[in-house]
């Protein structure tokens, strides 16, 4: 068993001046927002232009994440792992990297991680990186998310840390479907590093190669410092927690013990479930990623979001977890699913209510296109206030297909786009409600779904109601309906349509004033 983080003693040295470590801060922040907006204006598949299902953050030279966006949640708390698989590679001014592999520092096969040095005369200064779901990755399957892959080589073209040229761009797409978009996505990556190379170049030329890194290591001690000040104001103790997967041969049980002492926080998640036959296997770096989130969340979301923030966490999964996925497992569903049941784990030990607890993946797929997109829900409520409605939540943070997008770009309709009005939880605050998204197909298409909640409901806390469970159902063109199961795969003819109604969010107390674990 590995942990992840540096132990518990807090960073040492003199405190960075508070004015240059928040002017820096700004700029890296930009830079890095700057690289996600010419990602989302250059790429061509609905799935990164519409949806913005992309991530950019800017590193230092040995690896470490200085720099984040709010992007993907759950692309950004392991995007380090891909960065680290090259940062020891030989690199040369203009020469990118790419890679996918859940086992050399990817999540799961459809997030491509590009990563681009930059230099100043002649000197490595630190990298820029994006991550990318890119609507087809090949396998079994058109989009890529199948709902019964058992190994990974079933789920796409398996990408090992490599460089990213021409000739490579060549040999990946060929084997992918839609190979003009795939390259025309890769090359929109490829623009968004140059940017973000760019600003990490000025920064340089302006305060000089050793004062960029001196600014560096200033921001992520700050992020570490005000992380264990935030991590201090949570009680001492163990907080303990557990919950259920829907896998289709049946429920997984996660546990987790988390233990508070001084500024620091373990999670453990021993006696979790071994791996599963399917695809709900979880790449160490998802499960560590779904942690930092719940990190954010509990502490202040204001602090930079770079990898001193995570200095104060250790993260232990024992080896054969369910959270350490091993090659050849499939990893598809782990990405998405587990990832979202992670923070579930960490934040219900901390007495919150939960969200909606999955993405609600959706893959269409026919002859000439592929579609993906994931779909929002309820928001938990606090102690504060009343969760948000038909929102994206936890380790999502995508927008939706516009219904326009949609209709104008796939034999797609939508029959129904509509908040599910009373599906929250009740309690002193109420829960949000999910949504419900029925796309009727113009043509005979392949659907797979990749959901979760639809047998166990999001808890509400502080006695607060759960949220409704999630449905899906297959009606035909002739009336009958089916029920569909958590992970399903099928056909749909024209006329045929397929309706998601997400969960609902848990509710917080039963009139208004309960606390939860971090106001004792």
């Amino acid at each position: 068993m590995a942990g992840a983080g540096s132990g518990p003693e807090p960073a040492s040295g003199s405190s960075p001046d508070p004015i240059e470590v928040q002017i820096t801060a700004g700029a890296l922040a930009s830079a890095c927002e700057e690289m996600g907006a010419v990602l989302v204006r250059s790429a061509h598949s609905a799935n990164i232009k519409e949806r913005r299902d992309c991530s950019a953050a800017i590193f230092a030279p040995d690896g470490g994440m200085v720099m984040q966006a709010e992007h993907i949640p759950v692309h950004l708390g392991s995007m380090p792992a891909s960065v680290r698989a090259v940062a020891g590679k030989p690199h040369f001014p203009g020469v990118s990297w790419f890679l996918n592999d859940p086992y050399a520092g990817g999540t799961h096969l459809p997030d491509i991680t590009v990563v681009t040095p930059a230099f100043l005369d002649g000197e490595l200064i630190g990298f820029a990186a994006n991550r990318a779901h890119h609507a087809d990755v090949g396998g079994d399957v058109p989009g890529s998310m199948p709902a019964d892959s058992t190994t990974l080589d079933e789920e796409g073209v398996i990408i090992p840390p490599r460089i990213l040229d021409e000739e490579s761009i060549l040999e990946v797409v060929t084997l992918m479907r839609q190979p003009e978009q795939r390259r025309a996505d890769l090359r929109a990556q490829l623009a968004a590093n140059r940017a973000g190379v760019g600003r990490l170049e000025a920064m340089a030329s302006d305060r000089g190669i050793d004062g960029l890194a001196r600014a560096m290591d200033d921001v992520i001690s700050y992020a570490e410092n005000r992380t264990r000040a935030e991590i201090e104001r949570i009680p001492d103790g163990t907080y303990c927690a557990t919950d259920l997967l829907e896998a289709r041969e049946g429920d997984l049980e996660l546990r987790l013990e988390a233990t508070v002492s001084g500024s620091s926080i373990r999670f453990d998640f021993t006696g979790s479930s071994g791996p599963d036959s399917g695809n709900l296997n979880c790449p160490r770096a998802v499960t560590e990623s779904a942690c930092f989130f719940a990190i954010r969340v509990l502490t202040d979301p204001d602090i930079p979001a770079s990898s001193g923030a995570w200095r104060p966490v250790e993260v232990v999964v024992p080896d054969g977890s369910l959270l350490s996925a091993q090659p050849p497992s499939a990893v598809v569903a782990g990405n998405v699913e587990t990832s979202s049941r992670v923070a579930d784990l960490c934040l219900s030990a901390f007495g919150l209510a939960q969200g909606q607890g999955t993405m609600n993946n959706l893959t269409l797929g026919g002859e000439n296109f592929t579609y993906y997109e994931t779909l929002g829900g309820g928001q938990a409520a606090s102690d504060r206030a009343d969760g948000p409605s038909a929102v994206h939540v936890a380790m999502s943070n995508t927008l939706n297909t516009p219904i326009e997008a949609l209709e104008n770009e796939f034999p797609l309709r939508a029959g129904e786009y509509s908040v599910r009005r009373g599906s929250g939880g009740e309690g002193g605050h109420r829960g949000g409600d999910g949504l419900t998204r029925e796309i009727v197909a113009e043509e005979q298409i392949s659907f797979a779904l990749l959901t979760e909640r639809r047998r166990h409901a999001p808890a509400g806390a502080e006695g607060g109601a759960p949220g409704e469970r999630g449905r899906n159902l297959l009606v035909r063109k002739d009336g009958s309906a089916e029920d569909l199961e958590p992970k399903s795969a099928g056909r749909l003819e024209p006329g045929d349509r397929l309706r998601i109604e997400t969960p609902g969010g848990g509710g917080f107390g039963t009139g208004g004033g309960a606390g939860s674990s971090l106001d004792a």
